[in-house]
C-alpha cells in the first residue's frame, strides 16, 4: 500500500474532515457496542425479575444511544464525503497539470487511452477507497476491537473460540488481497486497451465507415471487452472466496456459542442475558471481519490504481527548463541547426536526423522537402523544443534553445501542425487560442492572410460559429486555414508550417503564400511541403533524405545541382521537361 500512502498527501488540505469523520464513527461504534449490554440488563434484571421499570428505562436508554449513534454515523458520512471528494478533485487536477507539463516524448510513451483511464477510473478507485477508509474501514477495526473486549468482559470462557475463528478469517482475507492485487492491475491494463480502441474508433469513425469496417471494429472491441469481462470475473471470484469462509466461521461461532453457552446457563455458570450479549458481540466481531473481506476487492483494485497514478506523477518531463534559462527573449528570427543528430529513443539508437546543419535568416522563407520519413517534421519539432537533440544544438538568434525557458521560446514561434486540431468553442476563440488578448481586428487580419475570412463569414454565425468536437463541422482545408490563422495571430518571429496546406487547393495555397510574404516580412518561415509548387518561391529549399541534408539552395539552383530535387520536380510538374527547360 506504499503507493496509496504516498497519495494521501492530497488529504492534507482536508485533514480536519479526515479527522472528524473517524471521531464521529467512534461515537457510532461506542453507541452500538452498548446495545448488547443493555439487552443483557433487560433480560437478566428486567424480565428475569419481572421489573418493567428496568425494561422501560433500559429501552429508552437504548433508543437514546441509537439516536446518538445515528448522528455520529451521518456526520461521519458527510465529512468523509467532503474529504474524499476534495482529495479526488485535487489528485485529478494534479494529475492533469502534470500531464500538461510532460514533453512530446513522454506523451509518445503514455498512450491517450492509458491517460484517460488513469485520470478517470483510477482516480475514482483511489477516491472511493479514501471514502471507505474514513467510514467502513474505520468502523470495522473499531467494532472488531470493541466487540472482542466486550465479549471477553461478558464471558471470558466463551471468548476463547474467537482465538480460533479470528485468525482463520484474517488469514483468508490476507490471502485474497495478495492474490487479487496483481489481477486488478491487469484489469486496469485491459481498461487502458479498451479506452485506446474506443478513442481510435471514435476519432476515425469516418474512415471506418468509408472502408465498411464497422463489423471488424465491433469484433476488435468485443475481443478486448470480453477479455476485460473475463479477467474482472476471475478477480471477483478470487475475492468472493472469503465471503463463504466468513459466513461459515460466523455460523460455526454462533452454534458453538449457543451450545457451550447453553450448557453453562443450564449449569448456572452463565445468565441467559449474558449469553445473548456474547452472541451479539461474537456476530459483530465476525461481521467486522466480513466487512474487511468485502473491502478486499476494493483495496486490491485501489492499490493497483494508485501504482498506475504514481507512474504518471513520477514520470519526469524529458524536456525541462535548464537552471538559469532566459525568462524572456526578443527574437529576430535567425534559426540554426548545428551538426544535429536526433533520435526518438532514449538510448540514441536509430537516429532520424544525422549530423544535420542549416541556417534560416530573418525574413527568409525556408522550405523543407523530402520523402515520407525523411525527418522533416522531426527537424522543425526541435526548434520549439518539443524534443531535445541527441547531439549538436539548435539556436535562435545564436542562443541555444535549451538556454531559453520553454514558454518564452514558444511564445516567439508560431506552429501550424500537420494535423489541424481545433477545440470546442467559437471560430474566434480557436484563432486566438495562443493569444487570448488578440483584438477582433487582429483575428480578422490573420484569417484574411490564411484565406479563411471569406468562408468564415459564410458560416451560420460567422466568427461566433461554434466549432464541433475536433472541428467536425468544417472541412479539412477549412480547419487547416484556421490553424494557420491561429499561428499567425501570435505575431511570431518564427513561423513553422508543418505540411499545413495539404488539404487546400493549389490556388488557395498560392494566395496563402502571397499573404504570408507580407505578413512575415522580417520574420522567418519554415515550410514543410509535399507539393513542389509550395517551394518554388522559397528563398531556400532544404532537401532531406533518410535524415540527412542532401541538397540546399533555391529552386533554380537545385534544378541544376540536385538529382533528388529534379526527380521530385519531374514527378509532380515536369511532364517530361528537362532540368534545363525548368530553369
Amino acid at each position: 500500500m506504499s503507493s496509496t500512502r504516498r497519495l494521501l498527501g492530497f488529504l492534507k488540505p482536508y485533514r480536519r474532515w479526515a479527522i472528524l469523520a473517524p471521531l464521529l464513527m467512534l461515537v457510532e461504534v461506542a453507541m452500538d457496542l452498548m446495545q448488547p449490554k443493555l439487552i443483557e440488563r433487560i433480560v437478566d434484571q428486567g424480565i428475569a425479575q419481572l421489573d418493567m421499570g428496568i425494561v422501560t428505562q433500559t429501552g429508552l436508554l437504548m433508543l437514546g444511544f441509537a439516536l446518538i449513534g445515528a448522528v455520529g454515523g451521518v456526520g461521519c458520512t458527510i465529512f468523509s464525503v467532503l474529504a474524499s471528494q476534495g482529495f479526488g478533485t485535487d489528485l485529478r487536477s494534479a494529475l492533469y497539470r502534470h500531464v500538461q507539463s510532460l514533453s512530446f516524448g513522454n506523451l509518445d510513451e503514455l498512450e491517450t487511452g492509458q491517460l484517460v483511464t488513469r485520470l478517470t477510473n483510477d482516480v475514482t478507485q483511489v477516491q472511493e477507497l479514501v471514502s471507505m477508509s474514513l467510514r467502513i474501514m474505520v468502523r470495522a477495526p473499531l467494532m472488531l476491537a470493541g466487540s472482542l473486549v466486550m465479549a471477553v468482559i461478558t464471558s471470558p470462557r466463551l471468548a476463547v473460540m474467537l482465538l480460533v475463528l479470528g485468525p482463520v478469517v484474517l488469514s483468508a482475507v490476507v490471502w485474497v488481497i495478495n492474490r487479487a492485487y496483481p489481477l486488478f492491475g491487469k484489469v486496469q491494463g485491459r481498461l487502458d486497451d479498451l479506452n485506446t480502441i474506443m478513442h481510435e474508433n471514435l476519432a476515425g469513425v469516418r474512415v471506418v465507415k468509408a472502408f465498411v469496417r464497422a463489423e471488424h471494429e465491433i469484433r476488435r472491441f468485443g475481443r478486448v471487452n470480453d477479455g476485460l469481462m473475463k479477467l474482472t470475473v476471475h478477480a471477483a471470484r478470487t475475492v468472493a472466496v472469503t465471503m463463504p469462509a466468513v459466513m461459515l466461521a460466523l455460523n460455526v461461532g454462533v452454534v458453538s456459542a449457543v451450545w457451550f453457552g447453553g450448557l453453562q446457563v443450564a449449569a448456572g455458570g452463565l445468565k441467559a442475558g449474558q449469553l445473548i450479549a456474547f452472541i451479539n458481540y461474537l456476530m459483530r466481531t465476525l461481521m467486522s471481519l466480513m466487512f474487511v473481506s468485502m473491502l478486499a476487492m476494493r483495496v486490491a483494485r485501489a492499490k493497483a490504481s494508485a501504482v498506475r497514478i504514481r507512474e504518471v506523477l513520477d514520470s519526469q518531463p524529458q524536456v525541462e527548463n535548464r537552471p538559469g534559462a532566459l525568462p524572456a527573449v526578443t527574437a529576430q528570427g535567425r534559426v540554426a541547426l548545428e551538426n544535429v543528430t536526433f533520435s526518438y529513443g532514449q538510448d540514441g539508437q536509430s537516429p532520424v536526423l544525422k549530423e544535420l546543419s542549416m541556417v534560416a535568416e530573418p525574413g527568409q522563407t525556408v522550405a523543407i522537402l523530402g520523402a515520407t520519413g525523411a525527418g522533416k517534421s522531426s527537424l522543425v519539432h526541435l526548434i520549439p523544443r518539443f524534443y531535445d537533440v541527441t547531439d549538436g544544438r539548435v539556436t535562435v538568434d545564436g542562443v541555444d534553445v535549451r538556454d531559453i525557458e520553454m514558454a518564452a521560446l514558444r511564445r516567439t514561434i508560431g506552429v501550424a501542425m500537420q494535423e489541424s486540431v481545433l477545440f470546442t468553442g467559437t471560430v474566434r476563440d480557436n484563432i486566438r487560442y495562443g493569444r487570448p488578448e488578440a483584438s477582433d481586428e487582429e483575428v480578422i487580419a490573420a484569417a484574411r492572410t490564411a484565406q479563411a475570412h471569406e468562408f468564415i463569414l459564410q458560416l451560420p454565425d460567422g466568427y461566433d460559429t461554434l466549432v464541433g468536437q475536433r472541428g467536425v463541422n468544417l472541412s479539412g482545408g477549412q480547419k487547416q486555414r484556421i490553424a494557420i490563422a491561429r499561428a499567425l495571430v501570435t505575431r511570431p518571429a518564427v513561423l513553422i508550417l508543418d505540411d499545413s496546406t495539404s488539404a487546400v487547393d493549389v490556388e488557395t495555397e498560392s494566395a496563402i503564400q502571397d499573404g504570408l510574404r507580407d505578413w512575415m516580412r522580417q520574420r522567418t518561415s519554415l515550410v514543410i511541403a509535399q507539393r513542389i509548387s509550395t517551394v518554388l518561391n522559397a528563398d531556400k529549399v532544404l532537401v532531406l533524405d533518410d535524415g540527412r541534408l542532401v541538397a540546399e539552395g533555391s529552386h533554380t539552383e537545385l534544378m541544376t545541382s540536385s538529382r533528388i530535387y529534379q526527380e521530385i520536380y519531374e514527378s509532380q510538374l515536369g511532364n517530361g521537361v528537362t532540368s534545363d527547360d525548368a530553369t
